[in-house]
């Protein structure tokens, strides 16, 4: 299912945190067939950029299995305008139980994210490496992907 022309970024940035929250949207979807995902702080291993929406449902589905890694509990999310009408900034946080820890945790990213005619056309998605390793239980897996570059 594509995103409907009608959504503003607001809205598709709503379908962004069900899909974060497990809610049977599935993410490449809501970009535009020549959609671009970027991952500025990709850590070692990981993509730094996906071009249309076949790419990034490929990646996003070979992913899939991190997601058991983790139960989420809730999925927050603070939408800031910005002067273009089709680019807002997203803080999107879950929080829950890391699998891999045992413990409480809590993950924030923030997303650049442009739409246009209700589809993703980029997404600019910032995380922060050291503590995805760290909900992942895979520290030990960065620092020595960081040692060997």
């Amino acid at each position: 299912m594509n995103a409907e022309p009608s959504r503003n970024p607001r809205e598709v940035v709503e379908q962004v945190r069900r899909m974060v929250a497990g809610e049977g949207v599935r993410f490449a979807d809501l970009f535009a067939p020549d959609g671009v995902l970027r991952y500025p702080f990709a850590p070692p291993g990981m993509p730094r950029e996906l071009a249309g929406r076949e790419e990034i449902a490929a990646y996003h589905g070979a992913a899939a299995g991190q997601r058991d890694m983790f139960a989420i509990e809730g999925v927050d999310v603070v939408v800031r305008d910005t002067d273009d009408p089709e680019v807002v900034v997203a803080e999107i946080e879950h929080h829950g139980r890391s699998q891999a820890t045992g413990g409480p945790y809590r993950f924030r990213a923030l997303g650049v994210i442009r739409v246009r005619d209700g589809q993703i056309v980029s997404y600019d998605d910032y995380m922060d490496p050291i503590a995805m390793a760290a909900l992942l239980g895979r520290t030990p897996d960065l620092v020595a992907a960081l040692s060997a570059a």
